[in-house]
């Protein structure tokens, strides 16, 4: 692996890899399978992109994300890895001219759309093709189990009998639950393959919940506070993107807009900007963003409840890429269960998928209701362990009183017994609250001694504990359309008197504190920071490439943190490898010896 260890350092700029990275790379080049589930910012692409840039031939690479492909091919050409794409946008001109200098062996690695898989022509060309490696990012779209399932996936598995010999298979995911990853291994069909799964923990990220904040109050408030930060915004719905967007513009804040129903042209030229750093903020559904390369993002926020975990760890994962500190923000509130609702009965999934899109809703709001560590829960859902809490999130920072709330849990679990734990929260808060509603006195549950015992305590507070209770788990709520209640021995030890209960009082939660989230790490200079990154962008704009190309802010910053006066000094900075040092280095040299 020694000579790996000098490619990194020549092409990536890297002394040394991170956890995972070594293993996979070594597993790659000695001609095994792979499977790498390794979160958003771990450097899933070195896995498959240094192997590619070792190995004879070309390497292909599986993705069903355009705009990453374009920002991967475009990082590559830039540390002297010539890469290209194969997509929908490019023009008959272009796809002609890219096949003539695929054939001519132009290129080490070509990013290919799964829909290109079963192109005759493409099939005829990977034939006269030397292919040591496929390599499928986002491999999660292969299983129906996944949150992003993609049918044109499975044309993966039949590319490769056009292959002879049969080339190495390495697929990468950020998430996958133990259940995802067999499915991954078999509608590929990986042969005994490594697999290595780096952990789930991100330790650069803040993660929050806020629940009974104003929401657009709350991202004015937030914004403001962060001008020079950028950061994506996400909703649930086109009419949302539309609104937020424009609430900020008319604040004066500028933000650029994404959804599905812009015209290709708005939606390119709206990421354009955001990708160049022309617009620091991007509100957007969740159509833009997967495979964003974009490394400076220093804050994700959730206007709405997203519809699963995965879908929001990734989403919420596109912080902090570089490794600098990120905030994940996740705005919740009631209503928004309902719209995810709506929006899952909209959609024609079979019934045992439907039920496990309703077990994976339950499990995000159950994320948005625990007292525990955010970290640790998200952990734990993907399978994993963590010993301890992070430390970050808005559990752990809590610094609320703790109530002992065992005689409201008790209330409660005895009202759901005496239910016969056949109903959901919203009947339970009702007979709870002694409401007069119809269907209550019909059902005889006026009758129940649990009835108004709690008619001090507004209705949606009772709900709120309820909620509490199922993400602490002392409840069950079914998977379904209409989740009823149940107990588990955890709330039945309450009831016996064997365990006690406590929750934190209640205080309208406020905007994160003030201040830059991507504040100077280490000392670094913010003056010459600034410095540099005008001079990265002047770079960006001759090039036309985005500025996160050229060098990451976590490069810049470690120039400001070394100052760096000559060309070994130069390349003892993460992230500089001699390629880049040839092109820029002299130019940031002298930028940081006018500042001194």
């Amino acid at each position: 692996m020694q000579q790996a260890h000098i490619q990194l350092k020549k092409h990536f700029g890297y002394d040394s890899f991170k956890r995972g990275q070594e293993e996979l790379v070594e597993s790659i080049l000695q001609g095994r399978d792979a499977l790498g589930v390794m979160p958003t910012g771990a450097g899933k692409s070195v896995c498959y992109q240094l192997p590619a840039a070792m190995l004879p031939g070309i390497t292909l690479v599986v993705s069903p994300l355009i705009s990453l492909m374009k920002d991967q091919a475009d990082a590559l050409n830039q540390i002297g890895i010539p890469a290209a794409l194969l997509n929908s946008t490019l023009s008959v001109r272009e796809l002609n001219d890219t096949y003539r200098k695929i054939a001519a062996g132009a290129y080490k690695i070509v990013y290919v759309a799964p829909e290109r898989l079963e192109s005759e022509r493409f099939c005829q060309l990977v034939q006269e093709l030397s292919i040591p490696l496929v390599a499928v990012d986002e491999a999660h779209c292969v299983s129906q189990w996944g949150h992003d399932f993609r049918p044109s996936y499975l044309a993966v598995n039949r590319l490769l009998q056009w292959i002879k010999p049969r080339p190495v298979l390495a697929a990468f995911t950020a998430t996958a639950t133990d259940v995802v990853k067999e499915d991954i291994v078999r509608q590929l069909g990986l042969s005994d393959p490594l697999r290595i799964t780096t952990g789930y923990e991100r330790e650069n990220l803040s993660l929050s919940v806020v629940k009974g904040a104003d929401k657009k109050d709350y991202i004015a408030s937030y914004l403001r506070s962060r001008p020079k930060d950028a950061g994506i915004i996400y909703a649930s719905t086109r009419k949302e993107v539309e609104e937020v967007h424009r609430y900020l513009n008319r604040l004066g804040i500028s933000a650029g807009r994404y959804h599905a129903g812009l015209s290709d042209e708005e939606r390119s030229r709206s990421q354009e900007l955001f990708l160049y750093d022309m617009t620091k903020v991007m509100v957007a559904t969740n159509a833009f963003g997967m495979g964003i390369d974009k490394s400076n993002v220093r804050f994700v926020i959730h206007y709405n409840l997203p519809k699963n975990l995965e879908s929001y760890y990734q989403e919420a994962g596109r912080a902090g890429r570089d490794g600098e500190p990120g905030e994940c923000i996740l705005l919740f509130a009631a209503q928004d269960i309902m719209t995810q609702k709506f929006l899952l009965e909209q959609g024609d999934s079979e019934p045992e998928r439907k039920k496990q899109e309703y077990s994976n809703l339950n499990d995000m709001v159950d994320y948005c209701h625990t007292t525990d560590c955010l970290q640790s829960y998200i952990v734990s859902y993907f399978g994993g362990h963590t010993a301890e809490p992070c430390g970050r999130c808005s559990s752990c920072t809590d610094e609320r009183e703790l109530n002992d709330i065992t005689v409201e849990a008790q209330k409660i679990f005895s009202c759901i017994v005496r239910m016969r734990q056949r109903f959901g929260v919203t009947m339970t808060a009702k007979v709870l609250r002694g409401s007069g509603d119809a269907k209550i006195k019909q059902m005889g549950f006026d009758q129940l001694p649990t009835y108004g015992i709690m008619k001090q305590v507004k209705e949606k507070d009772i709900t709120g504990l309820i909620s509490v209770l199922v993400a602490d788990g002392y409840l069950n709520l079914s998977d379904s359309q209409y989740p009823v209640l149940s107990l588990t021995p955890k709330a039945r030890s309450v009831l016996e008197g064997t365990e006690r209960v406590f929750h934190r009082v209640v205080i309208l939660p406020q905007a994160a504190g003030g201040g830059n989230a991507g504040a100077a790490a280490g000392g670094a200079d913010e003056a010459l920071f600034d410095k540099l990154r005008q001079l990265r962008r002047s770079f960006a704009e001759r090039e036309r490439v985005p500025p996160f190309t050229i060098f990451h802010d976590a490069t810049l910053r470690d120039m400001c943190v070394r100052l760096p006066g000559s060309e070994d000094e130069m390349l003892a900075v993460k992230g500089v490898g001699k390629h880049k040092f040839d092109k820029y280095g002299n130019a940031f040299l002298e930028e940081i010896r006018k500042h001194r």
